[in-house]
């Protein structure tokens, strides 16, 4: 009986260093900015924390930063990003870089050429965005930082460097400059996750559009991203409440890791600040899901900015303070 007894306990312990960790994180690509403007972040204590501590201390074990080309003041260029990735590392988190391949935002309505490559051709194209990727990342690991995941574009449900790699009409192209992204990235870190990031999924179409188109034309990707915001998806029309949002959600997740043979992870989630105990509901059930009913082919979930407040409705903050949504962080976590 003894020896049956250790053997299930040494079953239970390699299980449990064999079972994968399950990640939390949040894009803070705005640290250095919030720095630079002299805003001040606290705890729920009113202890003053910087923005990357204060995640870490709210439960949060990987952190996203979205990088520019040329942007204005450096914001997110790859030498600012550099900075946030070592501190962040130093809190213990793991790293995720986001390329948008543009000198400011990048999502589904907007993918506009960096200024400096605006005249190039596909073929410049496919050169200038390699050498951006493998220039960005191997600054990184000179310096230290491993970084974990890789966003081949951020958001590009309809392609990006627009007209260029447009998907209505140039699927081609934009299968063909995600492909040179995805080499560069290999070349720096073959051991990273490169993952290609839509919008909206709750809405499976513009999964199976880009995906397959992927597939068609033999680019590769190791991961999908995906956005969950039940605010957007509702005032788009796609869902009529968040409880279809998440419904949907984890039912394509589900659908399309077996469909394309690779994990889904959400990258991108947020909700109402001004609703702060609706949103950790929503957060909770979110993250369980994620967690529990996709059969651990969902590895984790990322808030977008939740220090962001005012102009932006979807943060976790209330006057520099987290609100109660980030609890749904701490009491989800094993």
């Amino acid at each position: 009986m003894k020896r049956i007894t250790l053997s299930i306990i040494a079953c239970v312990m390699v299980f449990g260093m064999m079972a994968q960790e399950f990640w939390l994180g949040a894009d803070i690509s705005g640290t250095s900015a919030l720095e630079r403007f002299g805003v001040k972040l606290y705890n729920n204590a009113g202890e003053e924390r910087d923005n990357i501590t204060l995640m870490r201390e709210l439960g949060l074990n990987a952190a996203r930063f979205r990088v520019w080309v040329n942007p204005r003041g450096g914001e997110c260029d790859m030498h600012d990003v550099l900075a946030m990735a070592l501190r962040a590392q130093a809190q213990g988190m793991a790293i995720m870089i986001d390329f948008h391949y543009s000198d400011w935002w990048a999502d589904p309505g907007k993918q506009n050429i960096p200024a400096q490559w605006k005249n190039y051709s596909y073929k410049q194209m496919k050169r200038a965005l390699a050498k951006h990727t493998a220039e960005t990342l191997q600054l990184l690991k000179e310096n230290g930082v491993d970084v974990k995941w890789i966003q081949i574009g951020n958001e590009t449900t309809n392609g990006f460097l627009w007209p260029m790699a447009h998907t209505p009409e140039n699927m081609k192209q934009y299968a063909g400059l995600t492909e040179a992204g995805y080499k560069a990235a290999k070349k720096v870190y073959p051991k990273s996750t490169c993952i290609v990031h839509l919008d909206a999924a709750c809405d499976i179409d513009r999964y199976h559009t880009i995906f397959n188109g992927l597939k068609k034309y033999k680019a590769h990707f190791d991961m999908i991203g995906v956005s969950v915001y039940p605010y957007w998806d509702m005032e788009a029309g796609l869902t009529k409440s968040e409880d279809e949002t998440l419904e949907r959600v984890i039912e394509n997740i589900n659908t399309l890791s077996k469909e394309y043979g690779c994990p889904v992870m959400i990258v991108e989630t947020g909700y109402e600040a001004r609703r702060p105990e609706e949103g950790k509901a929503f957060m909770t059930r979110l993250i369980d899901a994620a967690r529990n009913r996709t059969d651990g082919n969902c590895p984790g979930v990322f808030y977008w900015a939740p220090e962001a407040e005012g102009h932006y409705p979807l943060g976790a903050f209330h006057n520099h303070r987290p609100t109660v949504i980030m609890d749904a962080f701490k009491s989800t976590k094993e």
